[in-house]
């Protein structure tokens, strides 16, 4: 049984929702500087974040992904 069913709470400081998405802090970190949220463990090797959080993630990282898809089109 996972992290994320056992009950992980959001890696966002000052979120105490639910997680239902982890990631590799590497992937995660680059996109929340962005959007200046804090980690509460930097020194983690994954993020757990919320539903609210995963969609800014995915906002954030949208053109990202993006061009990643093109790139290995060609």
């Amino acid at each position: 049984m996972g992290r994320i069913r056992k009950g992980e709470i959001c890696s966002i400081s000052g979120c105490e929702r639910r997680a239902v998405k982890s990631m590799a802090f590497s992937t995660a970190i680059n996109a929340l500087s962005k959007l200046n949220l804090k980690v509460k463990n930097s020194n983690a090797r994954r993020i757990y974040l919320c539903e609210f959080h995963y969609k800014l993630f995915k906002k954030a990282t949208r053109k990202d992904r993006m061009f990643e898809k093109w790139w290995r089109g060609l």
